[in-house]
């Protein structure tokens, strides 16, 4: 895949763009991302640990997401934090142009109401 052209990582998945939204403001620990999803979409996207850190890989894989580990905890232990690279914004920006189409085009055809 090409590493310069965003519009070949489209379309995401609806979990990978809500990781990029979660991560556009501050780096977040995996826990922290979970929690964000879950409340901006209402609950209606939940993931499990198991498939949230799928898509964290895949997304630090292809350049999108970049980490770095910082001590937390009485422990000392580490916690690896994850924020959104410049590619990945360019990605999530290509995204939510393309969503961003696909709603204007059922405005168009009255699938939604004007708000």
């Amino acid at each position: 895949m090409n590493r310069t052209d965003p519009e070949q990582y489209l379309p995401l998945t609806p979990l990978a763009f809500e990781v990029l939204l979660a991560v556009a403001d501050s780096s977040l620990h995996g826990y922290d991302i979970m929690l964000a999803v879950e409340q901006r979409t209402g609950g209606q996207l939940s993931p499990n640990p198991g498939t949230l850190y799928r898509v964290l890989d895949r997304l630090l894989n292809e350049g999108l997401l970049e980490t770095d580990e910082q001590i937390a905890g009485p422990e000392g232990e580490g916690r690896r934090f994850y924020r959104l690279s410049k590619f990945g914004l360019r990605v999530a920006d290509a995204e939510a142009r393309r969503l961003d189409d696909q709603v204007k085009a059922a405005r168009a055809r009255r699938l939604l109401k004007r708000t």
